[in-house]
């Protein structure tokens, strides 16, 4: 694997980079401490001065990994009008490509390692992410965010491109060999949740 690059003073940032391509090279349960140094080009003894184990390297990588991902959520979402059928679809899109595009990183964004639950800021970060699409929801039925319908709303979207993402990763579409449009079957499920009172 090709070594991380830094300069002085990111050091916490190439950690987590080199840990990030070796979640996606061979998984997050096995990541080691010493796997994320070698691939950093630093001495064993390097992490420990931002990372107190190996659980708290995993929570930053999926931190990162959920600001990414928020990130990408937005620029799809922003191509579109405030509200629109178009921008939801565009953000599902996104998140699906993510998941796709960084399967290891998605993964370990839904899973638990001892620390991951207990993380206020991976809460705070995937409140922020799920906030893209209910920002759109609340602009396009002009309510706010945190209305109860709005998050029901919110919540069958991010039901339907989640489990969808984990069924795509898991290559369970092809296995079945179910012919899929994805930017159709995106559209269509969006319309039909916005169209659902």
């Amino acid at each position: 694997m090709k070594k991380a690059r830094y300069h002085h003073g990111d050091l916490r940032a190439a950690l987590i980079e080199a840990a990030r391509l070796l979640v996606e090279q061979n998984g997050a349960e096995r990541l080691t401490m010493s796997d994320a140094s070698r691939a950093a080009g630093v001495s064993t003894a390097a992490p420990y001065r931002y990372f107190h184990d190996k659980d708290a390297l995993l929570d930053a990588v999926a931190l990162e990994g959920l600001e990414r991902q928020r990130q990408a959520m937005l620029q799809a979402g922003a191509a579109h009008p405030l509200g629109s059928e178009a921008a939801v679809s565009a953000i599902g899109h996104a998140y699906i490509d993510f998941a796709t595009a960084e399967r290891g990183v998605f993964k370990l964004m839904f899973s638990q390692t001892r620390t991951h639950g207990r993380s206020p800021e991976l809460l705070q970060k995937g409140k922020e992410t799920f906030g893209v699409l209910l920002s759109q929801l609340a602009h396009r039925e002009g309510g706010a965010p945190n209305d109860p319908p709005i998050r029901t709303r919110g919540l069958r979207l991010w039901t339907f491109v989640h489990g969808l993402s984990f069924l795509l990763i898991d290559d369970k579409v092809s296995a079945m060999e179910i012919p899929l449009d994805l930017s159709e079957m995106v559209a269509d499920a969006t319309r039909r949740f916005l169209q659902d009172s």
